[in-house]
C-alpha cells in the first residue's frame, strides 16, 4: 500500500474524480497548478502534500502550502497585529525580501491604502530525501488509474530530513527576527506539531514562553493534522510559544553573552585604532 496520504489536497481515501484530479494537477490552497514538479518532466506536478512514514500512525506534512487550508494560519496571527484598529483592511503579501531573507507571508493591516501594522509568517513542513515519485505512483495505481512509467515497481525509498530541516529554519529565524526586533514587529514561523515537538527533543527549548507572550517578537504556531468523518485531513491549533533573537539562539546553542562580550570588544578595539596602530608594509 502506497505511503501518500494526499494527493493536489485531497486525501487518497476520499470519493473524487481522480481522473480529473490528477489531470488537472491543481492545488486548492494556491488555487493554481501545483509548483512541485519533476526535474525530470517539469510538465508534471508530483502534488504530494503529506505522507505516512515509518511507525508513525499519523502523516508528516512535506509541503509548505498545505499549512495555507482555509488561510487559519493568517487568522490565528491577527492578535499580533497590535496596532491594527477595526475598519482596516488586512491584505496577505507573499515572497517580501528584508535582512535576513525573504519571508514567505506578511499579514499587513491597510488604512486609506497605508500599512499601519504587520506581521511577517513563515512556513516550514518536513523536507524529504530521495524520491517520493515511486509512493505516488503507486497511490495513483491504488486510485485506478494508469501512470504513464513504471517507477511503481521501484524500491528507490524516501526519508524525512528531520535534523537538517529544523536546524536550517531555526538558523533563518535566528538572522530574521533580528530585524523584526528592530522594527518591534512579530515574525511567526508556522509548523506541524510533529516537527515542533522534534525540535523540543533536539534543541533547547524550555526557555521558551509556553503559552506565548504578545510582547515577543518571535513566534511558533504549531498545527496537529488528523484526519475528518469524511476521509479527508485538516488542521487545527495545537499550541503556540514566543521568545525573541537571543532565545532563538539559545535553541541553537549561541550564548547570547556572546554577543554582547563580542560588542565590548568591538568597542575597546575601535577605540584604540588609529594612524599609530596602522600595520605597515615594509
Amino acid at each position: 500500500m502506497s505511503n501518500i496520504i494526499e494527493l493536489f489536497g485531497k486525501g487518497v481515501a476520499s470519493e473524487q474524480d481522480w481522473a480529473s484530479v490528477v489531470a488537472g494537477q491543481q492545488c486548492p490552497f494556491l488555487g493554481k497548478r501545483c509548483y512541485k514538479v519533476r526535474k525530470s518532466n517539469p510538465e508534471i506536478s508530483i502534488g504530494t502534500c503529506s505522507v505516512m512514514y515509518g511507525r508513525d500512525p499519523s502523516p508528516v506534512l512535506i509541503c509548505p502550502t498545505r499549512l495555507l487550508e482555509r488561510n487559519q494560519i493568517f487568522i490565528d496571527c491577527i492578535h499580533l497585529l497590535t496596532t491594527h484598529d477595526v475598519g482596516n483592511e488586512l491584505h496577505v503579501v507573499s515572497e517580501v525580501g528584508i535582512p535576513g531573507g525573504n519571508v514567505d507571508f506578511f499579514l499587513v493591516s491597510v488604512r486609506d491604502g497605508k500599512v499601519r501594522d504587520f506581521v511577517g509568517i513563515e512556513l516550514q513542513t518536513l523536507d524529504t530525501t530521495g524520491t517520493v515519485w515511486p509512493e505516488r505512483q503507486r497511490a495513483i495505481i491504488e486510485l485506478g488509474l494508469h501512470p504513464a512509467d513504471d517507477a511503481a515497481e521501484s524500491n528507490r525509498p524516501f526519508g524525512m530530513n528531520w535534523k537538517m530541516t529544523a536546524k536550517t529554519i531555526l538558523v533563518q529565524m535566528h538572522h530574521k527576527v533580528t530585524t523584526f526586533e528592530h522594527v518591534n514587529k512579530k515574525l511567526v514561523l508556522v509548523v506541524q506539531d510533529k516537527l515542533l515537538n522534534y525540535m523540543k527533543t533536539e534543541f533547547k527549548f524550555d526557555h521558551l514562553h509556553d503559552p506565548a507572550l504578545i510582547g515577543d517578537a518571535m513566534h511558533l504556531h504549531a498545527y496537529s493534522f488528523a484526519k475528518r468523518e469524511d476521509q479527508t485531513f485538516g488542521m487545527s491549533l495545537a499550541s503556540r510559544l514566543s521568545t525573541d533573537a537571543d532565545g532563538i539562539g539559545q535553541c541553537l546553542g549561541l550564548q547570547a553573552e556572546a554577543k554582547i562580550e563580542l560588542e565590548a570588544i568591538v568597542s575597546v578595539l575601535e577605540s584604540k585604532i588609529g594612524p599609530s596602530t596602522r600595520l605597515q608594509l615594509l
